[in-house]
Order: C-alpha cells, then structure tokens, then sequence
C-alpha cells in the first residue's frame, strides 16, 4: 500500500519590507512520504520571500522536471520557477529556459558549500538564475516550526528574515550565491 502525503495547512502573514508586499495567505502543503519536515519548511520560507497571489506550490518530489514553486502570468507563461534542495545543472538549464527567472534555495548543511563550488561555472551562464542558501543552522530552526496546522509571520527587511510562530522567532539570512 502506498504512502500518503501528509497535509499541513499554514496562516502565514508576510510583510515584506524590502518589496512592499504584504499579505495574509491560507496555505495548504502537502508533505510527500519521502520529504522531511526541514524541506517543507524550507518550501514554506520559498513562498514568502517570493509572496504573490500567483505562486502556487508545485507537485513537489513526486513529478520530475516540475518546480517546488511556480508563478504564471495570465497566459500561462512561467514568470518564476522556484526549486528547493540542490538541483543538478541539466535541471537548472532546463528551468532556465522555460522560466523568465529560475531561484534557488539551496540547504543542506554543508553539502550547499560543495554544491555551490561545483556549480558555480554553471550559474554564471543562466543570467535568469539566482541561488540563495540557508545554513545548516538556520534550516534546522525552520524544521522546529513545523506543525500540522501553523500561524506564521514573516517580516523581510534588508535581506533579513524572521518567521514567528506564537511560541517562537526564527531569524534567517539567506545568502544570495548567484543571480
């Protein structure tokens, strides 16, 4: 019998400084058998510092060659395509040319450093690309947020992120590695 996803739903208020956008969104995500909560939330941190009434999760981990996140304009066209983890070039070509802009938000420890050196000459030939990535702390504090049902704010402001729940802040400063 296969495994099923487990949901969690999120009340997540953004108010992002930086971009003047703010927000208030009713979020349902879906967590596949094989994703850990620290990926989830690291989804989660995705949509709000890219926050718009356009970006809907993708089908996550269970469909190849399809973004974590995705924002279309009105025809249908890919205006972001949003990937978490650490994607392999070919995949980062391909995004980079279905996408107007293609984002990353690298984790993982640190594995991202070894990622990022490996990649770099890759990176600098996608102009539509722009990689960011968390420590390992740093991933490890979202993964504590993590709650079957959430109440999150998000405050963005000169690259800095906090994401409070009611119990707790988390400080976050994704660093920008290309783009």
């Amino acid at each position: 019998m296969a495994l099923r996803a487990t949901v969690y739903r999120c009340d997540l208020t953004v108010s992002d400084i930086d971009r003047h956008v703010y927000g208030q969104h009713a979020l349902t995500l879906a967590r596949h058998p094989s994703e850990t909560e620290e990926r989830l939330m690291v989804r989660l941190l995705a949509f709000a510092l890219h926050a718009d009434e356009a970006l809907a999760f993708g089908p996550g981990l269970s469909s190849e060659d399809e973004p974590d996140l995705v924002q279309r304009d009105p025809t249908g066209v890919i205006e972001r395509w949003i990937d978490v983890g650490l994607p392999d070039e070919r995949a980062l070509r391909k995004a980079s040319g279905r996408a107007r802009e293609v984002v990353v938000l690298a984790y993982g420890a640190r594995k991202v450093d070894a990622w990022c050196d490996e990649h770099a000459a890759a990176f600098g030939r996608l102009p539509n690309l722009t990689v960011l990535t968390l420590t390992g702390a740093e991933s490890d504090a979202l993964a504590a947020l993590a709650a079957r049902a959430m109440t999150l704010t998000c405050t963005i402001q000169d690259g800095h992120v906090w994401l409070a729940s009611a119990a707790t802040t988390v400080e976050l400063v994704p660093q920008r590695r290309a783009g």
